[in-house]
């Protein structure tokens, strides 16, 4: 029940949002989505014209962004965009600008050229996201913490870049998780413990740092910290779930 509360919420977010969109269209103003797309398209440099000379954005018809390479609606009539695949365009550039994006639920960018940091303000930009793969680039720096406040994610791929530091314990909430890797990086300390999904050395191949988990000890690296945090967070939502679940459920 309290996964079911968290779907109704997320389903009223989106209806309001969509509804602003429709007041923003009708009163002619740009709408959210296609401020978006626009962002997208000034942060993003296209060396081989992938995408970039069909994003044209003098055509004023309803629903004329759906027609764009690799943009989804979730109606073709509508400027509400659903998904933005982008991926192996050779595209070159650090993260797009996506603060206009709130709908948006798939975002790949993968097999790309893209450089920089992931930033910290993903889950303010993209609050809705379930599928977010940004593997194959040239992103660096940490993983941020506050990806996992993207709670919707179904798919996080971050493998192939040139990420380092911690995996941040704090991604054992995403408990929708279902496909995660962050192989060949450069990553080091221990992988998180998922809520509910154990996944295999794999996904975290190639990161001579990390330890713990499928991958076992390696170099002696300790997880004491980061599993000792994950742990008080497991002991607290458990305590969380067996108070207040009565009234959750």
């Amino acid at each position: 029940m309290a996964h079911n509360t968290s779907l109704v919420i997320a389903l009223l977010h989106i209806f309001a949002l969509s509804f602003l969109n429709i007041l923003v269209i009708s009163n002619g103003f740009e709408s959210g989505e296609i401020s978006c797309l626009r962002s997208i398209k000034e942060s993003l440099e296209d060396p081989y014209n992938k995408f970039k000379h069909s994003w044209n954005f003098s055509n004023t018809k309803r629903g004329f962004i759906c027609n764009f390479v690799g943009v989804t609606c979730w109606n073709p009539d509508e400027n509400r965009i659903i998904g933005i695949e982008l991926g192996n365009m050779r595209l070159k550039g650090q993260f797009p600008r996506t603060k206009n994006c709130w709908l948006l639920t798939h975002l790949n960018l993968s097999g790309n050229e893209l450089t920089g940091t992931i930033p910290s303000e993903i889950s303010d930009w993209l609050p809705f996201v379930t599928v977010l793969d940004l593997s194959s680039n040239n992103f660096s720096g940490e993983i941020p913490k506050r990806i996992w406040n993207c709670t919707y994610l179904n798919v996080l791929r971050l493998d192939n870049n040139q990420l380092t530091g911690l995996i941040p314990p704090e991604l054992f909430l995403l408990y929708r998780i279902k496909n995660f890797s962050v192989a060949n990086n450069r990553l080091s300390g221990p992988v998180p413990m998922f809520y509910n999904l154990t996944f295999p050395a794999e996904s975290y191949a190639n990161n001579p740092g990390l330890c713990g988990g499928t991958i076992g000890s390696m170099h002696g690296c300790s997880c004491e910290f980061s599993c000792s945090l994950q742990t008080r967070i497991f002991g607290r939502l458990g305590f969380l779930y067996g108070v207040g679940g009565g009234g959750i459920l």
